[in-house]
C-alpha cells in the first residue's frame, strides 16, 4: 500500500491491499476501498462509499458526494457503491441519495470518462461506457452494456436499456428500449446493429429485433396495437425483453426519427 504523505485518510476507512493513494487525496470515514485500486491526486472519496477491487479513479474526481437535493440533510446514511475493475476519469462526480439507506450504484467494468456527472439514486449496470461531459439526473437506470456518447443529458427517472447506443449531444427525457440506436437529435433511429454484433448476438435475434423495432416505431401504430402485432408471432428472448421493457415504462418511450417514404431501412 502506498499513501502519499499529503493524502488525508480517515482512520475509520478500510483500505485494501496494494492500494495507491495520490497527493492531496481525501478519504473520509466509513469508506471501503478494495485491493489493487489506484486513487489519483486530489480525489475525494466521500462518507459511506464502497469501491471494489482494481478500480482506477483519476485526478479531481469526487465520489460519494452529498446530493444536490433540497431534501438532503446532514446525518443521512445513504451510500455509494462502485463495482470492481471500474475506471472513473478526471473530475467525475457521483452523488449519494438524499434518502436514508438508499444507494447510488455503479457496476463493474464501467468506464466513466472525464467530467461525467452521476446524480443521486442512479443505478448503472456492468460494462457500461459513458463519454465525456454526459450528465445523468437522479434516479436514472442504465442497463448492462449500454454506451452513451459525449455531451448527453438524461432526465431524472429515465431508463436506458441493455446494449443501447446513444448518439452525442442527445437530450433524453423518456426511456430508450434495449438494443436500440438513438441519433444525435435524441430520436430512435433503429437497432444498434454494430453493438449487437460486437456483443456476439447471432443474426436471428438481430433480425427479430429489427422487425420488432420497425413494427413499434415505424409502422404508424399506437403502442397497444404495435405490441399486439409483435406478440402475435413467436418471440425470441431478446424480443421478449424489448417488449417487457416497453410495458414497464412509466415515463414513456422516446420517439422515432422522422422518415419519408424514400428512406431506406437499416440493413443487416
Amino acid at each position: 500500500m502506498a499513501i502519499h504523505p499529503t493524502a488525508i485518510v480517515s482512520p475509520e476507512a478500510e483500505i485494501g491491499n496494494n492500494v495507491e493513494i495520490g497527493p492531496y487525496a481525501v478519504i473520509e470515514g466509513d469508506v471501503k476501498i478494495g485491493d489493487d485500486c489506484f486513487i489519483d491526486a486530489h480525489v475525494k472519496i466521500g462518507q459511506y462509499t464502497t469501491i471494489g477491487a482494481r478500480c482506477r479513479i483519476y485526478f479531481g474526481a469526487f465520489i460519494g458526494a452529498e446530493p444536490q437535493d433540497h431534501r438532503f440533510y446532514k446525518g443521512i446514511q445513504s451510500s455509494t457503491e462502485i463495482g470492481s475493475d471500474t475506471v472513473l476519469r478526471e473530475y467525475v462526480t457521483i452523488h449519494r441519495p438524499p434518502f436514508e439507506f438508499q444507494k447510488t450504484v455503479i457496476g463493474s467494468h464501467v468506464l466513466l470518462m472525464g467530467f461525467v456527472h452521476i446524480g443521486h439514486d442512479t443505478v448503472i449496470s456492468d460494462n457500461v461506457t459513458i463519454a465525456n461531459n454526459t450528465v445523468l439526473a437522479g434516479h436514472v437506470q442504465i442497463a448492462r452494456g449500454a454506451v452513451l456518447s459525449a455531451d448527453i443529458k438524461v432526465h431524472q427517472f429515465c431508463r436506458i436499456g441493455s446494449l443501447a447506443m446513444i448518439g452525442a449531444s442527445s437530450i433524453l427525457s423518456q426511456d430508450v428500449p434495449p438494443f436500440c440506436l438513438v441519433d444525435h437529435a435524441g430520436y430512435l433511429a433503429g437497432v444498434n446493429t454494430i453493438g449487437l454484433r460486437r456483443a456476439g448476438m447471432a443474426s436471428a435475434p438481430r433480425l427479430a429485433l429489427r422487425n420488432a423495432v420497425k413494427t413499434f416505431f415505424f409502422k404508424g401504430l399506437n403502442t397497444k396495437n404495435a405490441l399486439e402485432e409483435i406478440q402475435s408471432t413467436e418471440m425470441l428472448p431478446e424480443v421478449q425483453h424489448f417488449v417487457s421493457f416497453i410495458k414497464d415504462s412509466t415515463r414513456g418511450i422516446i420517439s422515432a426519427a422522422p422518415r419519408n417514404a424514400s428512406s431506406e431501412e437499416q440493413t443487416e
